[in-house]
């Protein structure tokens, strides 16, 4: 310091401010936290006006035509749709009780599940000789041919050359 600067003009680089009481802090504490939830007023977003509806007016009613009416065709689908489901629920449950026969391997699902295929096959044995015997009554074998004939024999050949194969057929004949 120079002897002929007076010691109040120096200016002080580090002020320090004057510091709270704990009574202080809190109360500053409790103002902050009181603003920050403070409830925010409302803006409507919505106007419903309160004044009663006159129960008539200038204006006639406008009539309000139901355009629900189901169409034939969709109304045919779904009662289709109903009875595939119950029919198939028909079928589910018959496909329920023959794997149920299938899981009880003994004498009566093994006589269960044959018997019906073994029928089946013995009826259409019967039909197929039958069908085949009123064929042969009925039918001839001989033909008659009643022009020359030539038969050609026709040749192939594949040849394949190279990594790739490729396929190169020639007909000659």
């Amino acid at each position: 310091m120079h002897p002929d600067t007076p010691a109040e003009s120096t200016p002080d680089p580090i002020r320090f401010h004057p510091r709270m009481t704990d009574a202080e802090a809190t109360a500053e504490a409790q103002r902050i936290i009181a603003e920050a939830y403070r409830p925010v007023p409302q803006m409507p977003t919505a106007y419903r006006d309160p004044t009663p509806l006159p129960t008539y007016g200038t204006t006639p009613p406008v009539p309000q035509p139901d355009h629900r009416i189901v169409p034939a065709w969709a109304a045919g689908t779904a009662v289709v749709g109903i009875g595939t489901g119950a029919a198939f629920i028909g079928v589910g449950c018959g496909i329920w009780l023959a794997c149920q026969g299938f899981a009880a391997v003994t004498l009566t699902s093994v006589l269960f599940i044959t018997l019906p295929i073994a029928a089946l096959a013995a009826v259409a044995a019967a039909i197929g000789s039958a069908v085949r015997s009123i064929k042969a009554t009925h039918t001839e074998t001989h033909h008659h041919y009643a022009g020359p004939v030539r038969q050609e024999t026709n040749t192939i050949t594949a040849p394949a050359y190279g990594l790739i194969a490729r396929n190169r057929n020639n007909l000659s004949r």
